[in-house]
């Protein structure tokens, strides 16, 4: 399961480290009023002035950046507090007012830096994946890593996927997988859908049976299984941070996914079709057995109605219908 690039903060940081480059890990850990990015993000800085990732949209960057690279001479970790009125919000990237903290580490030697052997277990359980946090106790400068079930303010914030401070002092840096997008349905839509959903941050996977469909030169680089979609979907196992779509219109492939994404955990189903292609597959649904409230949890006629007529914006309309499932 890959992430996009601009979340590969920690693995930047740990590769620059050991390239001899030096490295600097940066992360919000606190917001107030307007931010753009939220408690969790992160920024790595290398030695030598590489960047990967982001804590502001403006010139908090600049700061931070040049704090990373004092703690990479000091060795010693800082809390960076960035209060910004209305007036001159815009420019630190504080849309409308607003104040951030920001944890600047430096990775390696040193009592208070951020010890390799930590961000190694991290980068390691990111690439597994597994979830795991990071809880920090800025005051002591003390740090260890904590897996699901280990420590309930943690279990909280891995169920909510919201990093964050508690009143004890502790940051709860939290590192869950990727979100997961399953689509059913080779098809035009599918070619936009999938890119959109991975600059998301969703590491999708596309399930065809039909080779002239889902075929590699139609979707390069991406993730294709040709089995029947259920029996992909048995295999590939959704839980709560999977997002369902069916984009076939074919009831003998539809179906069968649909059937099989009620009775999981997903947190969304999308099914392509008119309001009179629904009532048909809600028909054949109860028929099936299947409760009004299952039938409920189908997003159909799939996508926010913004009017959308492209494929690309027909893609845009399911993955904004996605985001607001998630966060709403």
């Amino acid at each position: 399961m890959t992430r996009a690039s601009h979340d590969l903060v920690p693995e930047a940081a740990l590769a620059w480290h050991r390239a001899g480059k030096g490295a600097a890990l940066a992360t919000v850990i606190e917001t107030w009023g307007s931010a753009p990015r939220q408690a969790g993000s992160q920024l790595a800085i290398s030695g030598t002035g590489e960047m990967v990732g982001s804590v502001s949209g403006g010139c908090v960057e600049g700061a931070v950046i040049t704090e990373a690279l004092d703690a990479l001479a000091d060795r010693k970790s800082r809390v960076l507090t960035f209060g910004v009125s209305d007036e001159t919000a815009f420019a630190a990237g504080l849309a409308c007012g607003g104040t951030i903290r920001v944890l600047v580490e430096p990775v390696g030697e040193g009592a208070e830096a951020l010890p390799e052997t930590l961000l190694a277990d991290l980068v390691a359980a990111r690439a597994a994946p597994r979830a795991l946090a990071v809880v920090t106790t800025p005051a002591t400068w003390t740090r260890r890593l904590v897996a699901p079930g280990e420590d309930p303010a943690a279990d909280a914030r891995f169920k909510s996927d919201r990093s964050g401070m508690e009143e004890d002092g502790r940051f709860i840096a939290i590192h869950n997988p990727p979100l997961r997008l399953i689509v059913v349905g080779a098809v035009h839509i599918a070619q936009p859908l999938l890119q959109i959903a991975r600059t998301c941050g969703f590491a999708p996977t596309l399930i065809d049976p039909r080779g002239a469909f889902g075929s590699a030169d139609r979707f390069p680089g991406e993730t294709i299984l040709d089995d029947w979609p259920d029996e992909a979907l048995a295999q590939l196992n959704p839980d709560a941070r999977t997002a369902i779509v069916t984009l076939t219109h074919d009831p003998k492939l539809d179906d069968p996914a649909i059937r099989h994404a009620l009775t999981s955990p997903a947190f969304y189903l999308g099914c392509l079709g008119s309001t009179r292609t629904h009532a048909r597959r809600v028909d054949r649904l109860t028929a099936e057995g299947f409760t009004p409230d299952q039938i409920a949890k189908i997003h159909a006629p799939v996508g926010l109605d913004i009017g959308a007529k492209t494929p690309a914006e027909i893609a845009v309309s399911i993955m904004a219908q996605i985001i607001e499932s998630l966060r709403r």
